[in-house]
């Protein structure tokens, strides 16, 4: 069997084996429910979780949901609170468990659980599970970062972006969790608030509740519905993730032109992230705000920079607006987020910078003529020029030795190079983007012209296929493999492969990127 396949299995059935499970950590057998809750049947059918990695700690996560699809947003669970039990162990047999704990959840909460567990071992794997109500969770497997400074020979991560539920099957995240990486990325789009307008060849299941999501229950469901899926739940499994949001988590483009949600409903969205995402309690939502960028290291290899390109941003420009999408006073990142990434780049502690975010960051112009710019993307960074400008000056004025922009939402494979001034093909290249497709969303549009490449000449790679790209970084290099599925539309796993289309590299010290 595979060690994707087990995790599949492990997955859907450790629960059933509560009982072997809790002879083998007696003190879990008399820990108890709170008073007067309802017995529950199965609670863990939306899997385990972690993220946001430290040195000696790390984000723990489930949901208690015996029924997830209920459009209620309940997710079955009645309305009390339950406490549930959780440890954190050395081995996936929990021979040798490090830390144990009880926490309450309760309706208020989505029935979700964070835990973050302090005094670990730096640089390490855990396991960890969760036990509710006599039932037992499945198995997740987390890291700790390496203790800061530590020298790191490797990094393996993958990151991914865009699961419409209706529009593939997840095997991409098949994939992720079959390459055993350190960490996972998400860049946005991890729900869909609406159902797909595709039509019926190009969907392949249906959503439970097909409303628009505008209620905290909506979003609830929704969340649950895609938390089903037994490939995300093994990706969730295999590593750490780092988590942020692009729009349909709320509703498309809602920091548009004008703002397209309300504060309740800004709001709802933010807490049902919180609840079903392996984030930090300082990341918890207060009403419509959440502080959601943040940065972490990874030894002296990496340092990884999660940025928030929605909820800060200018006003979109309207279409072909030149001059407001020059506005050198526009930001996308706003102004205090923008301070914060600047203020990281004084200092060099480790050789690869990574900014995970959302949108587009290099130039993708159709004519090549400057004057013209309605064939530019306002919802991406060429809306934002001012605000790309000023980072990019940024890091090179303070001497970031190795920048490279991480991407997602536009639903295909993308690897450029990065300048001050695009038209002028000769300017110098001063770092790189890697941009990975959907997950599952399809893409109808064409691939682009030769034209188009020869007037974005900074522009190597595109591929209009479903997956996710694999990082490996080394003191000496970062390797990017663009990974992409043979057939998002079909089920059977026997029948999709999961391969590599083209690699990248960028070695340490030079800009640029090079086919492998």
């Amino acid at each position: 069997m595979s060690q994707v396949n087990r995790r599949v299995v492990l997955l859907g059935g450790l629960a059933s084996a509560a009982g072997a499970v809790a002879a083998s950590t007696p003190s879990w057998a008399t820990s108890r429910t709170t008073a007067a809750a309802p017995p529950i049947h199965d609670p863990f059918q939306l899997g385990v979780a972690s993220g946001d990695p430290l040195p000696d700690s790390v984000v723990l996560w489930t949901r208690l949901a015996p029924a997830p699809l209920n459009p209620d947003g309940f997710g079955g669970m009645p309305n009390a609170t339950y406490d549930v039990d959780w440890e954190i162990a050395t081995d996936e047999n929990f021979a040798s468990v490090v830390r144990r704990g009880t926490v309450p959840t309760a309706r208020a909460h989505g029935h979700s659980v964070h835990v973050e567990p302090g005094g670990l071992d730096a640089g390490r794997d855990y396991f960890y599970r969760f036990r509710a109500g006599g039932h037992i969770s499945p198995v997740g497997r987390t890291r700790t970062a390496p203790a800061a400074g530590a020298a790191v020979n490797q990094l393996k991560y993958c990151f991914a972006s865009c699961q419409h539920w209706e529009e593939g099957w997840y095997h991409a995240h098949r994939g992720i969790a079959a390459d055993h990486p350190d960490l996972v990325l998400f860049l946005g789009d991890y729900i869909y608030e609406k159902p797909s307008g595709r039509s019926a060849s190009e969907k392949v299941r249906g959503l439970a509740v097909s409303d628009e999501t505008t209620t905290l229950a909506l979003y609830r469901a929704r969340h649950a519905q895609h938390k089903t899926d037994s490939y995300l739940q093994a990706a969730h499994a295999a590593a750490p993730w780092f988590v942020v949001f692009d729009d349909h988590e709320v509703v498309n483009n809602w920091n548009a032109t004008t703002d397209r949600a309300s504060t309740a409903r800004k709001a709802a969205a933010f807490q049902a992230f919180y609840e079903n995402t392996p984030i930090r309690s300082t990341a918890k939502p207060n009403g419509a705000s959440i502080q959601l960028y943040r940065q972490f290291m990874w030894g002296n290899l990496a340092r990884f920079h999660m940025l928030d390109t929605r909820q800060f941003r200018s006003k979109q420009a309207g279409k072909g607006s030149c001059s407001t999408m020059a506005d050198p006073s526009r930001t996308l990142t706003g102004s205090a987020q923008e301070r914060w990434l600047l203020d990281a780049f004084e200092t060099h502690p480790a050789t690869w910078d990574f900014l995970g975010q959302q949108v587009f960051f290099a130039q993708r112009d159709t004519d090549g003529k400057r004057s013209s710019c309605d064939d530019r993307s306002t919802d991406a960074w060429d809306g934002y020029q001012g605000s790309r400008d000023r980072i990019t000056q940024g890091w090179i004025d303070r001497g970031v030795p190795n920048p490279i922009v991480l991407t997602g939402d536009v639903h295909r494979h993308w690897a450029a190079d990065l300048r001050k001034d695009y038209f002028d093909h000769s300017d110098p290249v001063v770092g790189s983007e890697l941009v990975c497709t959907s997950a599952s969303t399809q893409n109808p549009t064409s691939n682009p012209s030769d034209t188009w490449f020869r007037n974005n000449p900074h522009v190597k790679y595109s591929k209009n296929e479903r997956g996710y790209v694999r990082v490996t970084a080394t003191p000496d290099q970062v390797r990017a493999d663009f990974r992409v599925v043979s057939n998002a539309l079909e089920r059977d796993p026997g029948k999709v492969t999961v391969s590599t289309d083209r690699s990248f590299v960028v070695a340490a010290g030079t800009r640029g990127l090079h086919s492998a």
